[in-house]
């Protein structure tokens, strides 16, 4: 018998051993008959291709700035080597490589699309990539329609379309002059909506504020954490040089002092505070930047110093507080009457109608409990209730004033913002905001749309 001899290491030495014939060819036999059965079984079931996202570089859409990149990379493919690769931005081919990096040249909302085809059989994925360009012009206007977003807010609460400008508030106010910005940073909501906002061509004001009431986002009982920030020249300096910061960094547009610690013992000293704030900010923001000022209209106008060098002056023309408290008669606390007159006493002792933005809200009055003469019960049995949940009850609201939801919503529907709205524009007034756009419905219902067809 014919023997080949194979070198085998054993140890330090080579010791050659002897194969049969007949054992060699069925070894090669052997293996040529499982790259066929290999061959067979792919021909008979495919492979599919498959994307594996380790990185989740897909998983949620990312926020740039124009001239920076998204980067996509990490994804692997099966079968490995032998897909083909499309990487496509709004449809276009890009790149046929395993990794891709996005740099866009305008700002916008891009989608990204990665394709992986084998054996004419594709699998994809997608994402977007929204960009804030770095330049933009801002749409012109006739009168202001300012929306006011809550720090809760979100950038799909807003229809650019019904708005020349949007209030983020997204600046919380403490004592020391620290400044809280983490709402905003919460999945982006700054970024997304600072991005959304330029791409349509819509200027966006940084809200600054202490501790707010709640739905009507007003003064709190002996809450004096912005005016005391602003009584004292060092902590007012740690919050100019804060929001300065902020508002470079996130290319925000201006600010609005919104200081609504007026109900203390505290208030004239924190109104009057307002005047050399609003001096020093302006100083230390861009000239280009707009720097607002919300005030109210009851009798504490009185303390508000001079704010002429402010861009514009928003005016809480709403609550007149009459309809709360124990034995409160219960009815509409943001009246028509109530803005007019809160409105005429701004032209008459303060500004020009042409430096004010006149407020509406976009929440009502809701009483739980009344007693037995028919007015409201007691501190505790009233609260609010957003304009969208009222009109979620029954869209017929939207053409009333007062809905039959426990023992009665008082609200500004439609009717009665489009009065409203006719006043402000045939009196000169430099438009109007909206507390806020999150309690805002949609469609024809939307109180913003209202306030944009009146003051377009």
């Amino acid at each position: 018998m014919i023997n080949y001899y194979f070198k085998i290491l054993n140890m330090k030495k080579i010791k050659y051993t002897p194969i049969p014939v007949f054992m060699l060819v069925m070894l090669m036999a052997f293996t040529g008959c499982k790259k066929d059965e290999v061959k067979k079984q792919e021909d008979a079931n495919p492979y599919y291709p498959r994307i594996f996202d380790n990185l989740k570089v897909f998983g949620s859409n990312q926020i740039i700035n124009e001239g920076t990149s998204a980067s996509f990379s990490g994804v692997l493919f099966t079968p490995a080597g032998k897909v083909k690769i499309s990487w496509q931005v709004n449809g276009k081919e890009m790149s046929a490589d395993p990794a891709f990096k996005f740099t866009p040249t305008a700002g916008g909302e891009y989608t990204i699309k990665l394709v992986a085809t084998y054996n004419g059989d594709s699998t994809s994925r997608q994402t977007k990539v929204l960009v804030n360009p770095s330049t933009y012009t801002f749409k012109p206007y006739t009168k202001v329609v300012l929306a006011n977003l809550t720090e809760d807010g979100t950038a799909a609460d807003v229809v650019w379309s019904n708005i020349t400008h949007l209030e983020y508030q997204v600046g919380k106010v403490a004592a020391d002059g620290t400044l809280d910005v983490s709402k905003g940073n919460v999945n982006q909501h700054v970024n997304e909506i600072v991005a959304r906002a330029h791409i349509a061509g819509i200027p966006v004001i940084m809200g600054i504020s202490g501790h707010l009431s709640g739905i009507d986002g007003w003064a709190i009982y002996e809450s004096n954490d912005f005016g005391t920030a602003i009584r004292n020249p060092t902590s007012m300096k740690l919050l100019i040089d804060s929001v300065k910061a902020y508002v470079a960094r996130k290319k925000l547009d201006g600010v609005d002092i919104y200081m609504t610690d007026i109900n203390s013992g505290n208030a004239p000293d924190n109104i009057h505070a307002i005047g050399p704030f609003l001096t020093a900010l302006k100083a230390a923001l861009p000239a280009a930047a707009l720097v607002t000022v919300t005030a109210p209209v009851n009798y504490q106008h009185w303390e508000y110093p001079d704010l002429s060098k402010a861009d514009w002056v928003n005016i809480h023309a709403f609550e007149d507080n009459i309809h709360i408290g124990p034995d409160a008669p219960v009815g509409q606390s943001s009246s028509y009457d109530f803005m007019v007159s809160g409105a005429q006493i701004w032209t008459a002792f303060h500004l020009p109608a042409s430096k004010l933005v006149v407020g509406i809200p976009a929440f009502g009055l809701r009483y739980n409990s009344l007693n037995a003469a028919g007015n409201n019960e007691s501190w505790g049995s009233y609260d609010y209730m957003t304009y969208k949940a009222i009109i979620a009850a029954d869209p017929a609201n939207a053409g009333k004033e007062k809905a039959d939801i426990a023992k009665g919503v008082y609200y500004n529907g439609v009717p009665l913002v489009t009065q409203k709205a006719n006043y402000i524009n045939a009196n000169g007034f430099k438009g109007a905001y909206l507390w806020a756009a999150d309690y805002d419905a949609t469609g024809s219902s939307s109180l913003l749309t209202v306030l944009h067809q009146a003051l377009k």
